[in-house]
């Protein structure tokens, strides 16, 4: 993974004023947050989950409330024994098993419930039912404890697909090339392995109401976790208990950390405007590593106030943030406490943005992890543009949309696919693609931003968002009704072309200045028209002048090619025009070219007609003669566009069978720009 490291100056004013971010030279590398994050929670999962369909339903049943892992950890092996106590809610029915998770591998010592113990247990894989001494009855709070020891799974090539590696350790560590010797265990149990290293119940939607973590380990190491750290306690043979508790929101079970290793302390502070002070706990491999990291630890605190007035208070505050570094080549965004291996400008704001999107709100399901790393990613531009500058700001997403469309850092090349919907979600490589999920997800994200046309009501959207779902799940249509309603109109089509769909649009303009008229003619062509053959957008066109002056205007494509006649101010020669000059709208460069015979008449002019059959139709409607690959639209008779599809040479069939019955009129639409209609009946 390349890595490119900033020497940053300055420190943090002091406490009891707004944190000041250090000078800095911009990070070039803008790769280094959403890569490193994608690679760290790939290497997490190398599988998919393996509980089946009917073990799910049997842990449905029940929802949990509380966590308490008491364990024993080294900062040199992944052993661990101890027990977990869940507490739980019985739904429904009279509950006379319980079903959890627990690797294959690790031994149960036993199952009490309610101060009784289980007469045994039935395992399949990592699927474990245990028999209760009585049935719960409906609707009644439980406790379990599972009593465990063994050796979490490791997989040190990374290349296992049935190996996991929930729990880590390493012996060493590398910074910037250079090694050195340092022992420290670590959780990484994001997507769905955090039963390699305690039972759980891996649902999204079920998240713990409060959680406990107690670890025991040797008095020279210490133990980051979530929430506050309650006490150390010491105990017999040099060894001591560290003892977190987090109570100020639910938590998802991937998001339960810790992390064993001789850390060196650091503690900063927040102070967001209208919000308590947070403390900001950092456990680092040493002093050296730390004078290091300094200056880019310290920007935390000014990310942290940013994202707070941005998108609505930190929601841990009653407890901290934090990090713990471990080598986990990123970051992983433990709740309230970031597992992270170096830090980094992007690195470290997309972190701790998904302290917001991620962890306050959680996806619903890993088909929308979009919501938790597309605006984590944004939060990385989010950063720039507020820490460093506008200017740093763009060339970020700059890279962000080169690299959705063309898969590198600079544009050109072919035009890549994909969608941010993640269709298979036991393939925690497609989850967690850094092209997909994150920087398509963000450009889905500033996309929406620029729809809105109003910064007061997009960031009053994502405030709405973090308080309506604070401690819950989403879902991509949850944030689309909020942003529907500040817009004040449907976003289906918003959603259908860039969530589900893929690919992206290409315009090619040509323009013609006659007189005190400016015509423009664009032709939008998708790169993936099987799929999403068409993008209804508004897009951006600067005009500049012959005296240097310029104007912004935007206008909505919403056919393939679109005329539009401009009026431009008297005594005004338009020189040149270029779409999209702010970089809101993700799409491929196309061509913009003079053409002095463009004066723009009716459509009814232009179009030619085309013959269809049969006619009426039912099912089916055939385009006698297509003679080059063209875009179907097809409006109902109060000029609504119902379908639209492309049409091959070989294949010029239309899909009618769900129209309504009525009249519809047909116009293709090919990549030169022509046109031809048609009208046909649907009975």
């Amino acid at each position: 993974m390349k890595k490119l490291y900033v020497t940053m100056v300055g420190l943090l004013t002091a406490v009891g004023a707004q944190a000041q971010s250090p000078a800095a030279q911009p990070p070039r590398d803008f790769s280094q947050g959403v890569h490193a994050c994608s690679q760290a929670h790939q290497k997490a999962a190398r599988r998919g989950p393996t509980t089946t369909r009917s073990h799910r339903q049997k842990m449905d049943r029940y929802d949990v409330k509380y966590y308490k892992l008491d364990i024993a950890l080294e900062n040199n092996s992944r052993d661990v024994r101890g027990n977990v106590r869940m507490s739980a809610r019985n739904l429904a029915e009279p509950l006379d098993s319980l079903a959890f998770e627990l690797y294959s591998t690790i031994t149960i010592d036993s199952v009490v419930l309610n101060g009784r113990r289980s007469s045994g247990w039935h395992r399949s894989g990592n699927d474990v039912t245990a028999r209760l001494p009585q049935p719960v009855p409906a609707n009644t709070v439980f406790d379990a404890f599972i009593y465990y020891h063994g050796t979490s799974p490791y997989d040190p090539t990374g290349t296992s697909n049935t190996i996991g590696n929930g729990l880590r350790t390493a012996s060493e560590v590398s910074i910037g090339g250079t090694s050195f010797p340092y022992n420290v265990t670590f959780s990484a149990s994001q997507p769905f392995i955090s039963h390699e290293w305690w039972p759980c119940k891996q649902v999204l939607t079920d998240k713990a109401d409060s959680l406990d973590v107690w670890v025991t380990t040797s008095s020279v190491n210490k133990v980051g976790s979530n929430g506050v750290l309650q006490r150390v306690t010491p105990l017999p043979g040099g060894k001591s208990r560290y003892e977190w508790k987090h109570r100020v929101k639910p938590i998802a079970y991937y998001l339960v950390s810790v992390a064993v290793a001789p850390y060196t302390e650091y503690v900063q502070y927040a102070n967001p405007a209208g919000g308590p002070q947070v403390p900001i706990v950092n456990y680092v491999y040493n002093p050296d590593f730390l004078a290091f990291f300094k200056d880019e630890i310290d920007r935390t605190a000014g990310f942290l106030e940013n994202y707070s007035t941005l998108v609505g208070p930190y929601p841990f505050a009653g407890e901290k943030y934090g990090h713990s570094t471990a080598p986990i080549g990123g970051g992983l965004e433990h709740q309230t406490m970031t597992t992270i291996s170096v830090f980094s400008f992007t690195l470290t704001a997309h972190e701790l943005m998904h302290q917001w999107f991620g962890d306050n709100v959680t996806c619903a399901s890993w088909e929308d992890i979009w919501l938790n790393e597309g605006f984590a990613t944004y939060g990385e531009y989010l950063s720039a543009v507020s820490k460093l500058s506008p200017t740093e700001g763009r060339q970020y997403m700059d890279f962000v949309h080169a690299n959705v469309i063309y898969g590198a850092s600079e544009p050109g090349g072919p035009i890549l696919g994909g969608s941010v919907r993640v269709a298979d979600t036991t393939d925690a490589r497609r989850i967690f693609d850094s092209r997909l999920s994150y920087k398509k997800g963000a450009a889905l994200v500033h996309m929406l931003r620029y729809l809105v046309n109003d910064d007061a009501k997009f960031f009053r959207a994502l405030r709405t968002y973090q308080a309506t779902f604070s401690g819950r799940t989403a879902r991509t249509r949850d944030l689309q009704r909020i942003f529907e309603a500040e817009a004040g109109r449907p976003l289906q089509y918003f959603f259908d072309q860039w969530y589900a769909g893929e690919g992206v649009p290409t315009f090619n303009v040509r323009w013609n200045q006659v007189g005190p008229a400016l015509y423009l003619s664009t032709t939008e062509v998708a790169s993936a028209p099987a799929i999403t053959p068409f993008f209804d957008t508004e897009l951006d066109y600067r005009l500049t002048f012959t005296d240097n002056s310029t104007q912004l205007v935007r206008l909505r494509q919403a056919q393939a090619v679109s005329g539009y006649t401009v009026p431009v101010p008297a005594g005004k020669t338009v020189a040149s025009i270029s779409v999209d000059p702010d970089q809101w709208v993700l799409n491929a460069e196309g061509t913009v070219v003079r053409d002095n015979s463009l004066v723009l008449s009716t459509a009814a002019t232009r179009a030619t007609r085309v013959a269809v059959y049969p006619n009426p139709c039912h099912e089916g409607l055939i385009v006698t003669d297509l003679r080059a690959r063209a875009l179907a639209e097809i409006t109902d008779a109060t000029g609504r566009v119902v379908r639209r599809q492309s049409l091959e040479t070989g294949q010029p069939r239309l899909t009618t069978g769900s129209l309504p019955a009525g009249l519809y009129h047909l116009r293709l639409t090919y990549l030169t720009g022509e046109t031809s209609l048609a009208r046909f009946v649907k009975e």
